[in-house]
C-alpha cells in the first residue's frame, strides 16, 4: 500500500512540476510576444516620424553647376574650383528628401535595433558630439549608405542616399539661382563687431560664435567646431534645413572632377565605377560630399554649387607618424525616397 501511495505521490509531484514549467513557458512566450509587439510598435513609430520629416520634391529641369558668371547678379564665378563647371542641364524625376540631416537619436536607434554599437575609433570629440540627440549623426559613407538601406528594408520604401544632382536641386529649392540654402538665399547675421570673447550671431545660418555658445551650453570643449541642432536656423524655401551648414553631407555618387563635362541629362547617378583618388581622398577612390562643415557668413562658406570629396571610409593621411587618421566630426547625411508620389 505504501508503495502504491509513493507512486501516486511521485506522479502528482511530476505533474505539478510539469505544470509549473508549462506555466513558466507560457509566461515567457507571453513576455516575448509582448516585447516583440512593443518593438514592432516602436519601429512603426520611428518609421512614422521619418516619413513625417520628408519633403516632396517635384522633379524638373535645372542648370546644375556654377551659374554665377551667366546668371548670378554679380556676374562672377561662385566657385574657384573647375569641377563645378561647365554649367549643364539636368532633368530629375520626383523624389522626397529628409528635411533634416540624420540625427544622433535616429542613427543610434538604428544601431540599437541591429545589435550594433556606436563606433569607438573616431576619437574623443566624436564621442562628445554623438551625445546630443537632436544634432547630426556623424558617419562615414558606408555607414550612411547602410542606414538609408536599412530604412528601405524596414519601411518597404525606396530609401537611399541622394544623388549629387538631387542634393543640389533640393538645396537650390528646385534649381533656383540661390547661392546658399538659407531661407532667402542670403547670409544674415546680427550687427556688431567681434571681440575676443563674443561676436555676431547667425540669423539664418550659423557663425563660429553660435557654435562656441552651444558648446559652452552643453559643457563641451569643441569650441567653434561644434555641431548644432538640426533645426537651429530657418529652412530654405523648399523646407530643408542646414544644407549649407552644420556638416558636409554624403551623396551616392563617386567623385569625378570631369563628370559635369559628360553628365547624362536624365537623372544622373555619377560615374558608373570609381574613377578618382588623390591626396585629399587619402589615395582611395572618392565619394562626393556636398554642403558645408561649418558655415562662415563673413567669407561666404556654404555655396550651393561647390563640390567636396573624400575617402568613403572618412580617413585622411596621417600628418606626423604616417598612420591614417579617421575624421568623421564634419561628415553627415540625409536620405531620399525615390518614389514619384508624396509619401503618406
Amino acid at each position: 500500500m505504501d508503495l502504491i501511495q509513493g507512486v501516486v505521490m511521485g506522479k502528482l509531484r511530476v505533474t505539478v512540476i510539469m505544470s509549473v514549467f508549462l506555466m513558466m513557458g507560457c509566461e515567457r512566450d507571453a513576455m516575448s510576444t509582448h516585447a516583440a509587439e512593443n518593438k514592432g510598435e516602436d519601429l512603426q513609430d520611428f518609421i512614422g516620424e521619418v516619413k513625417n520629416n520628408l519633403v516632396f520634391v517635384e522633379g524638373g529641369e535645372f542648370l546644375m553647376g556654377d551659374y554665377g558668371v551667366k546668371y548670378g547678379p554679380e556676374g562672377i564665378s561662385y566657385d574657384s574650383d573647375k569641377d563645378s563647371k561647365p554649367l549643364h542641364k539636368v532633368e530629375l524625376s520626383n523624389y522626397s528628401i529628409g528635411k533634416f540631416k540624420v540625427t544622433n537619436k535616429e542613427f543610434q536607434y538604428y544601431l540599437h535595433s541591429n545589435g550594433l554599437q556606436l563606433r569607438q575609433d573616431a576619437g574623443e570629440k566624436f564621442a562628445i558630439i554623438s551625445e546630443a540627440p537632436n544634432t547630426p549623426a556623424h558617419l562615414d559613407w558606408f555607414e550612411a549608405e547602410k542606414y538609408c538601406t536599412w530604412l528601405a528594408n524596414v519601411s518597404e520604401l525606396p530609401f537611399g542616399l541622394p544623388t549629387e544632382a538631387q542634393w543640389e536641386y533640393a538645396a537650390r529649392s528646385r534649381g533656383q539661382f540661390l547661392i546658399v540654402a538659407t531661407n532667402d538665399g542670403t547670409y544674415k547675421i546680427t550687427e556688431g563687431s567681434a571681440t575676443e570673447y563674443d561676436g555676431p550671431r547667425g540669423v539664418n545660418i550659423s557663425t563660429e560664435w553660435d557654435r562656441e555658445a552651444f558648446a559652452k551650453e552643453l559643457g563641451w570643449n569643441t569650441q567653434d567646431l561644434t555641431p548644432l541642432p538640426v533645426d537651429r536656423f530657418p529652412p530654405n524655401p523648399l523646407g530643408l534645413y542646414a544644407m549649407s551648414d552644420n556638416g558636409f553631407e554624403w551623396v551616392k555618387d563617386w567623385y569625378d572632377p570631369e563628370f559635369y563635362q559628360n553628365s547624362p541629362f536624365k537623372d544622373p547617378q555619377g560615374p558608373d565605377i570609381p574613377v578618382h583618388k588623390d591626396p585629399p581622398s587619402n589615395y582611395k577612390y572618392a565619394k562626393v560630399l556636398r554642403g558645408k562643415d561649418y558655415a562662415n557668413p563673413q567669407w561666404g562658406g556654404g555655396v550651393n554649387v561647390h563640390r567636396s570629396y573624400r575617402s568613403p571610409d572618412g580617413t585622411v593621411a596621417g600628418l606626423s607618424n604616417g598612420d591614417d587618421s579617421l575624421i568623421l566630426g564634419d561628415k553627415t547625411a540625409r536620405c531620399v525616397v525615390n518614389h514619384p508620389q508624396p509619401i503618406e
